[in-house]
């Protein structure tokens, strides 16, 4: 286990609210400089100052994981300014929006699908694009907030559970492929791609987004219990890698708190 993220720089999607904000807080926390990526700029200020306020350093970034000119420009401009201590990114962003199969609106089906599956996979891809170069001591890290939502099944929620499940078959591809690719170095020999991507599978939280489903909050997690698992697996050995870490409450349901 190392024992800092001291030198690092995270990219955390999804920064303004819920999980990416404990998630910028846990990392900060932990030594590494925070980019808050998010549509909600107010938001993100708000999460900035909180990291301000535990002792941390973070900065705003406006992204619109859907946008894929705004993915670009935002990957481009931090490793252009940082430099390849930009080497973290956290795909948390994430949006439910309630339906069944008789009355889904198309519009909140393909609006879910671009920001929990189809943004954090080619942000992903553009960020890896990059960091294939890093000197050969160096590892990037990549961890994707899935859900449970990927490996169960649920009513009124088919454009979430789709995208979740899509989204995690999508990072199983990733992880694969990673394992079998291989960088050229300029001395002509093969080494390792110099990234592992890693994945949180986590039940529900105590998060903005879940109010609309009316869940207790005694049957969710804090946001800073799945943050903190984000911040273990970043710290892991460079050599050691959690293909998927299931999180779920420690409480059975009918034992109120």
């Amino acid at each position: 286990m190392q024992e800092s993220l001291k030198g690092r720089v995270a990219l955390v999607t999804g920064g303004a609210s819920g999980l990416g904000r404990a998630t910028a807080i846990a990392l900060a926390e932990a030594g590494a400089h925070v980019a808050i990526g998010d549509i909600n700029a107010a938001g993100s200020e708000e999460t900035r100052t909180a990291v301000a306020d535990a002792g941390g350093s973070a900065e705003v970034v406006a992204l619109d994981v859907t946008d894929d000119e705004s993915r670009r420009t935002v990957v481009a401009d931090l490793f252009d300014r940082h430099g390849d201590a930009f080497d973290v990114l956290v795909n948390v962003a994430g949006i439910d929006r309630p339906g069944y199969v008789t009355d889904i609106d198309l519009e909140d089906f393909r609006r879910v699908q671009a920001v929990n599956f189809e943004g954090p996979v080619f942000l992903t891809s553009e960020f890896m694009k990059r960091v294939q170069h890093l000197p050969a001591e160096r590892t990037a890290d990549v961890v994707h907030i899935v859900s449970l939502s990927a490996i169960t099944s649920g009513s009124g929620a088919i454009a979430y559970n789709g995208s979740k499940a899509g989204f995690l078959n999508a990072t199983r591809c990733i992880q694969r492929e990673l394992r079998e690719k291989a960088v050229r170095q300029d001395d002509g020999t093969e080494r390792p791609f110099p990234c592992r991507v890693q994945s949180v599978i986590p039940a529900a939280m105590d998060t903005p987004m879940m109010e609309q489903w009316g869940i207790p909050s005694h049957l969710m997690m804090p946001p800073s219990a799945v943050a903190e698992a984000v911040r273990t697996l970043l710290l892991l050995h460079p050599a050691a890698f959690v293909p998927e870490m299931q999180i779920v409450p420690r409480l059975e349901p009918n034992f109120p708190r």
